[in-house]
C-alpha cells in the first residue's frame, strides 16, 4: 500500500491525533532491519555480499532483543505502563514486535534454504547436512570430532538431583533425550562450544570434486551442532539416544551501572560485563522439529512466555554465516577498492605544516584512515609536541591509535586518553586497552558520571617559536582502523584557534570538574547542542517567512527525539523544505498534509555502513554545516557528551553540500523513501542514469 491508497480525510484525522504523530520506535527499527535483509534478497548483489547481509540482519536482531525487547519486558515486570510515542503500552509493543517479525523470519528461512544455499552450491561452496555426507566424509568428521570437539564438550543432565543447567546468552545448544534402562527417559543439555568454528571445514580432497574448478575455489563445511548430534553416542555411552533438537537463547544484555555508588568504575564495568550473560531470557529460538513437550521443558525452566519462543526451519544463529564472507572468492564479492590519500597529504613530510595551510577533510572509507594514524604518530615523534589528548570509544582489538599514544608516552609526551568504558558490547575490549594505557603511564579518564563520552576528538599541543599552537582532529566515527574501511565517516584536521580552544576546554571539562555552558564554535551535548539546533531550525522558519528560502538537510542514523520531531513539523508547516537522510529508526511521519508535507525522508543501505552525521542549514544563502557523531535521540542530546563541529572552509563546505548531500538526495540505487504510512519504497533508476551515493563521482575518475 502507498500513501495514495489512503483516503486523505483518514490520513489527516489519523496523523493529527496526539498519539499518532510518531512512528513506533521499535517497529521503525524492524523496518530498518527489513531494509538490511532486503540487500540479502537483492540478486543484483554478489552472492557472498548477500550472505553477509543475512548475517548482519541476524546479528542486528540479536542486539534488538538483548537491548530493546529486554527493556520493554523490564517495564512490564516493574509494572510500568508508560506509553510509547505512538500510544502503545509495553504489552502492546511486544505483541506488535512479534507480529512484525514472524513473517520476516519465514522469509528469512525461505531465502536461506531455497535461494542462498542452492546458489552457494552452484558456486561450489557446500554447507552439508550430516545426512548428506558420504562415507569418507563421515569417517573424517568422526576423527575430527574425537580429536577437536569431544574433549571440549560438557554434557549437563537435568533430573531430580540436578538443577536445570544455566544457558548462557547467545549460546547454541542441543536438548537431548536419552533412555536409561534403569532410570528411564532423561533430559540433558549439550552446549555447542563457542571457542570452536561453527562451520567445520572439510579438507579440499573430500569436497565433491568438480574437475573444471581450480583448487581453492571449492569449500565444504559441516554445521558443528550436526556433528555433535551425530556422535552423541560417544558422549552418552551405554544409553539410548532417543532424540535431540537444537535451541538458542538470547538474554537481556542491557547493563545498568550505578556509577555514583561505584568506587572504581573500571571494576564495576568488568563486573557488569561478566553479569551480562546472566540476564533474563528474552528469546528462545527452536527448530521446527522440536516437539511441544521438549519446548515446554525449556520454556518452563527458562521462565519465559510462549510468545518468547520463535520456531524456525534450518540452522539457528545465522550471524555465524559471516565466516563465509572470509572465503577467498573475490568473484562473489563487491569489487575491491583502494582508499586514497587526499593529494594535499600525499608526499607530506610535515603534517602540522600542511594543516596550517588550511583545513583538511577526510571522507572515509573512500579516503584512507592512515593520515589519522600518521597524525598521532607524528605527534608522538615530534620533539616540539608537548601533549596529546584523545577520546576513545570503539578502537578495535588491534589499535594502531592506542599503540601510538603509548609510544608518545614512552617518548615523554604528556598523554591523556578519555576511554569510554560503557561503549555497549565493546566494554571488554576497552577495559583491556585502558589497562594497557595505564601501564604505559598515560593519564586515563573514564568519562563522566551519568554521561557516555561519544565525542570523537584528538588534540595535539605543539610548541612553535614563542607560542603554543593546538591542532585537532574532529571526527564523526570511532578511531578504529578496521571500521574506517567499511563505515562512511568524515574527519576534519584543523588548527583554527576558535575551534581548538573549544576542544581544549571540552577536554578540561572531561578530565576535571569544570562544566562550561558556552562554546565558541562547537555544539556540545548535553550543554549547548539541543538549544543551538532548535535555534537554527527556528531561524530557517524566519528565513522562510521573510525570504521564502528556508532549507534544512539532516543526515543521521536515527531520529526519535520528540522535541526535535515537533520543531521539524512546525518548520514544515511554515514552508521550510526539509530533507532527512535517516539510516535507521525514524519516528517522524513525512508527507502528512498539514503536518509534514514539506518533509522527505530516505534511508541509504549499501555495502558501507552510513555512519557520519551531517546538519545543513540554508541560512538565507549563507549556509552553516555541522558534522559529528550525534543522532537526534534523547540519549545523544541529553545523556552523552557529543560535539558537532562546523565546516567553515568554503571548498570543504561545497564538497559536503554538492558532492555528498546532493548525491544522497539524488540516489536512485540505494535509497529507500519513507511514506506516511510507515512503508519504505526502494528507488530505482528507471529510464534515468543510475546514481549510487556509495560510489562518489571522483572515485570513477570524473
Amino acid at each position: 500500500m502507498t500513501t495514495q491508497d489512503l483516503p486523505s480525510e483518514e490520513t489527516v484525522e489519523l496523523f493529527t491525533h496526539p498519539n499518532s504523530r510518531y512512528f513506533n520506535r521499535e517497529l521503525s527499527w524492524i523496518e530498518f532491519n527489513r531494509r538490511v535483509i532486503g540487500e540479502a534478497f537483492d540478486v543484483r548483489n554478489p552472492l557472498l555480499e548477500r550472505v553477509k547481509f543475512l548475517s548482519i540482519w541476524a546479528s542486528n536482531l540479536d542486539e534488538f532483543f538483548m537491548i530493546r525487547v529486554s527493556g520493554i519486558k523490564q517495564q512490564i515486570s516493574a509494572g510500568v505502563q508508560k506509553l510509547s510515542r505512538d500510544g502503545a503500552t509495553p504489552t502492546e509493543q511486544l505483541h506488535h514486535i512479534r507480529q512484525a517479525l514472524l513473517p520476516l523470519l519465514v522469509q528469512e528461512r525461505d531465502l536461506l534454504l531455497n535461494d542462498l544455499l542452492p546458489s552457494l552450491r552452484e558456486q561450489h561452496i557446500h554447507l552439508y547436512n550430516y545426512d548428506n555426507l558420504n562415507h569418507q566424509q563421515k569417517d573424517w568428521l568422526r576423527t575430527y570430532y574425537q580429536q577437536q570437539i569431544f574433549p571440549v564438550l560438557t554434557p549437563l543432565a537435568f533430573d531430580s538431583s540436578r538443577p536445570f543447567p544455566f544457558i548462557s546468552n547467545l549460546s547454541l545448544n542441543l536438548a537431548v533425550v536419552i533412555r536409561d534402562r534403569d532410570k528411564g527417559e532423561l533430559f540433558a543439555r549439550v552446549k555447542v562450544p563457542e571457542v570452536l568454528p561453527r562451520l567445520i571445514a572439510l579438507p579440499q580432497e573430500l569436497c565433491d570434486v568438480v574437475q573444471d574448478q581450480p583448487s581453492g575455489r571449492q569449500a565444504c563445511f559441516v554445521w558443528i551442532e550436526q556433528a555433535i548430534a551425530a556422535y552423541l553416542d560417544l558422549l552418552f555411552p551405554g544409553v539410548e539416544i532417543v532424540e535431540h533438537y537444537p535451541f538458542r537463547v538470547v538474554r537481556n544484555a542491557d547493563m545498568e551501572i550505578e556509577e555514583d555508588e561505584a568506587n572504581d568504575l573500571l571494576e564495576t564495568i568488568e563486573q557488569g560485563v561478566r553479569q551480562r550473560r546472566f540476564g533474563e531470557v528474552v528469546r528462545l529460538t527452536i527448530d521446527s522439529s522440536m516437539p511441544e513437550r521438549i519446548a515446554t521443558i525449556l520454556s518452563t525452566n527458562l521462565k519465559i512466555e510462549p510468545n518468547d519462543i520463535y520456531t524456525v526451519r534450518g540452522p539457528l544463529g545465522l550471524a555465524d554465516l559471516f565466516s563465509l564472507y572470509r572465503l577467498d572468492r573475490p568473484d562473489l564479492k563487491d569489487p575491491p577498492y583502494m582508499p586514497v590519500v587526499p593529494p594535499v597529504l600525499q608526499n607530506n613530510s610535515d603534517i602540522f605544516e600542511t594543516i596550517r595551510g588550511g583545513d583538511i577533510l577526510l571522507h572515509h572509507p573512500y579516503h584512507s584512515f592512515s593520515p589519522v594514524i600518521d597524525f598521532i604518530h607524528a605527534a608522538a615523534e615530534d620533539p616540539h609536541v608537548l601533549a596529546i589528548k584523545q577520546t576513545l570509544y570503539r578502537v578495535g582489538s588491534n589499535s594502531p591509535i592506542v599503540r601510538a599514544l603509548m609510544h608518545a608516552r614512552e617518548l615523554g609526551k604528556q598523554v591523556t586518553a578519555v576511554v569510554e568504558l560503557k561503549a555497549r558490547f565493546d566494554e571488554e575490549n576497552n577495559i583491556v586497552w585502558a589497562r594497557a594505557l595505564e601501564r604505559a603511564g598515560v593519564h586515563v579518564v573514564y568519562g563522566l558520571v551519568g554521561l557516555k563520552v561519544h565525542a570523537k576528538l584528538a588534540l595535539v599541543v605543539r610548541q612553535e617559536a614563542d607560542m603554543l599552537r593546538c591542532y585537532a582532529h574532529l571526527g564523526t566515527g570511532n578511531y578504529n582502523a578496521t571500521t574506517a574501511r567499511i563505515y562512511t565517516d568524515l574527519g576534519l584536521f584543523t588548527c583554527r584557534e576558535d575551534i581548538t580552544a573549544d576542544v581544549v576546554e571540552l577536554f578540561n571539562s572531561l578530565t576535571a570538574y569544570g562544566r562550561r555552558d558556552h562554546y565558541r564554535k562547537l555544539l556540545v551535548a548535553p550543554v549547548t547542542m539541543r538549544r543551538r539546533l532548535l535555534a537554527m531550525i527556528e531561524r530557517e522558519m524566519q528565513r522562510q517567512e521573510t525570504t521564502g528560502n528556508g532549507r534544512i538537510i539532516i543526515k543521521v542514523n536515527a531520529l526519535v527525539d520528540r522535541q526535535m520531531i515537533d520543531v521539524l513539523y512546525r518548520a514544515s508547516q511554515s514552508g521550510v523544505q526539509i530533507d532527512l537522510i535517516i539510516r535507521g529508526m525514524c519516528a517522524l511521519r513525512p508527507g502528512v498534509p498539514g503536518v509534514s508535507e514539506n518533509i522527505r525522508v530516505r534511508s541509504i543501505i549499501g555495502p558501507f555502513l552510513e555512519h557520519h552525521r551531517i546538519y545543513y542549514f540554508g541560512n538565507g544563502g549563507e549556509p552553516e554545516i555541522y558534522l559529528g557523531s550525534a543522532d537526534l535521540m534523547e540519549r545523544n542530546l541529553d545523556r552523552r557528551v557529543e560535539e558537532l563541529f562546523p565546516v567553515e572552509d568554503p571548498t570543504l563546505a561545497r564538497y559536503v553540500r554538492k558532492t555528498m548531500l546532493d548525491t544522497y538526495l539524488n540516489d536512485n540505487t540505494r535509497a529507500h523513501v519513507l511514506h506516511a504510512n510507515g512503508t519504505y519504497e526502494r528507488r530505482t533508476p528507471g529510464e534515468a542514469d543510475p546514481v549510487d551515493s556509495q560510489v562518489p563521482a571522483w572515485m570513477l575518475g570524473e
